[in-house]
């Protein structure tokens, strides 16, 4: 285990001036000027133009570390006059989404050298919730570990990153009691009240592996405490359960929203939409977008996303094609997203040449080929049993200088694999090889797993419409209507 320094200091943080050097005077230039034009304005202008600089000054740093041009705690020594905990702070956020959790470590580590550093439970809280997220739990136990024996003393915040963290192990069962663990440990520390934020980590988590009962336990111990639902409450139990196919759990909970006097925003409508698309539920999916459109919100780009998604794998081409037109007709430009949901609705209906032509469009309006729109593209080509095209594709966006990722190389090593073509599966790891992408145990067991579902799915597919051929566009809206007839509990009564 890694042993970081812990020393700390009641020095209070303050700026030295500018740091030496150009690149630190031309990085703190605009902070200066902003410094020169807050003065005299109010303290919450002071604070947003405080948040501004300390976020230009991240930027900056991770620019100078970009493709690994220099360690960032080279660049953090260089400027380590104008670093502060907040600097810290926003580049724990922005390292967790780029996966760089040992860059967090380093930067912790320098972190604790400096003589401004006093130990927060906000750091420590955020560093476990990164630690969590990609998987470190152990790293996470040990941070909390740290940070009792720093002198801090555990809050909310911190048992809620935990749990958090705990929740992201793979043994979902063991993960689920560690939860409830710390659950009732919070109860019984007066500092460490749980929040509502608690109540709705715990409860997507419930309702995510299903467990009806546990998910009635919380909801009536949320009744009892001083605690109130509130509208995230309720859209992370009904999205849980909607991906889990639930639907009527999912609907229980609707009708204990309405019966709560909450009423539902955009993005419950969006996950209503999803929900009952996924289950081919169509007459309740546009029920509820009609719902939508009869109240006070507005639809998003993630609705319209969402039914043509849905409508494509269930093959029905031109149902999807008039949610474009009705996205179209209410001022909605399709974004990058709509077009890639564009390209797999043509790869469910066959009409790979309609696929294309869209990418085309597509990568033409992009200063850059988008790596989610070329895995689009080679999906598409793959569903349909066209594994040379994907990898002309490949061949032609790589000379191009688009360089592929992991999920790019999963994705055809599927294909290529299921086609049984031994000079493309070769090819494609010596690509592999080239980049320095080594292919580890996971990398094989996630292919073989998508392999199985994807010659689930086919055979599905193959089964709805045994006639259709790749690429045959008159054959794409042969598809048939499953929707499934609503039952005694009316989306529309409980959205609307």
């Amino acid at each position: 285990m890694l042993a970081y320094p812990s020393t700390s200091s009641s020095w209070s943080p303050r700026h030295h001036g500018a740091a030496a050097g150009p690149a630190a005077r031309q990085a703190t230039l605009a902070a200066a000027a902003a410094r020169g034009k807050r003065r005299g304005a109010g303290s919450a202008v002071e604070g947003a133009d405080a948040s501004a600089e300390a976020a230009e000054l991240v930027r900056f740093f991770l620019r100078r570390t970009g493709g690994g041009k220099e360690r960032l705690v080279a660049v953090l020594d260089r400027h380590v006059k104008v670093v502060r905990t907040e600097h810290c702070f926003l580049l724990f956020e922005e390292l967790g989404r780029r996966d760089g959790w040992l860059q967090c470590l380093e930067v912790f580590r320098w972190m604790q050298k400096q003589r401004w550093y006093v130990a927060d439970n906000g750091i420590y809280s955020k560093l476990i919730s990164v630690m969590g997220r990609k998987g470190q739990i152990r790293m996470a136990m040990w941070l909390f570990s740290q940070m009792r024996n720093s002198g801090c003393r555990p809050d909310t915040s911190v048992y809620n990153s935990l749990i958090g963290a705990h929740l992201h192990s793979r043994d979902k069962s063991k993960a689920l009691a560690k939860a409830l663990g710390y659950f009732e440990k919070m109860k019984s520390i007066d500092r460490c009240q749980p929040n509502i934020v608690t109540y709705n980590i715990l409860l997507r988590a419930f309702a995510q592996a299903g467990d009806t009962k546990q998910v009635e336990v919380l909801f009536k111990d949320l009744d009892e405490s001083i605690v109130s639902p509130e509208i995230y409450t309720y859209n992370g139990v009904i999205d849980a359960y909607g991906k889990n196919g639930m639907i009527k759990e999912m609907e229980s909970i609707l009708l204990r929203m309405k019966s709560k006097e909450c009423r539902p925003d955009v993005i419950t409508f969006n996950i209503l939409i999803d929900s009952y698309g996924r289950k081919q539920a169509f007459d309740k999916m546009e029920q509820v977008f009609k719902s939508l459109l009869r109240s006070k919100e507005r639809p998003t780009h993630p609705t319209f996303n969402s039914m043509i998604t849905n409508y494509g794998k269930a093959r029905l081409r031109e149902k999807a094609e008039c949610v474009l037109e009705k996205m179209t007709e209410m001022g909605f430009n399709p974004n990058s997203v709509t077009q890639e949901c564009l390209i797999m609705m043509y790869a469910y209906c066959d009409c790979v040449s309609r696929a294309r032509q869209v990418f085309d469009e597509l990568v033409s309006s992009q200063s850059n080929v988008h790596l989610s729109s070329l895995n689009a593209m080679l999906d598409a080509y793959c569903m349909n049993g066209l594994p040379m095209e994907a990898d002309r594709l490949l061949d032609s966006v790589i000379e191009k200088g688009v360089v592929p990722s992991s999920s790019t190389f999963k994705l055809l090593y599927k294909a290529y694999t299921k086609s049984n073509d031994k000079e493309l599966i070769q090819k494609l790891l010596s690509r592999m090889n080239s980049q320095g992408i080594v292919p580890n145990k996971k990398f094989f067991l996630d292919s073989l797993e998508a392999f199985g579902a994807s010659g689930k799915k086919s055979r599905t597919l193959r089964s709805t419409n045994p006639a259709s051929k790749p690429d045959t566009d008159s054959a794409s809206n042969s598809g048939t209507d499953t929707s499934s007839k609503p039952d005694s509990v009316s989306v529309w009564q409980v959205a609307a």
